[in-house]
């Protein structure tokens, strides 16, 4: 936790802006979106697993009982 704190303390708004228009400079203006839909379904894909995974360890849990 400190580390990362430490990480997000040293980068300032300023920082944040050059390092977006550095990814829309690499990626495009009609890349991005696509990226980023792919990303926010990557993220959507492992909550549900990892839902899926606490759901079958309490049905695991309960047979024991």
């Amino acid at each position: 936790m400190n580390a990362l704190y430490i990480f997000l303390g040293m980068v300032g708004p300023w920082q944040w802006i050059i390092i977006g228009l550095a990814i829309l400079l690499l990626f495009g203006g009609k890349k991005l979106p696509e990226l980023m839909k792919g990303l926010g379904g990557g993220i959507k894909e492992f909550k549900k697993a990892t839902k899926d995974d606490v759901n079958e360890d309490k049905k695991e849990e309960e047979e024991k009982k």
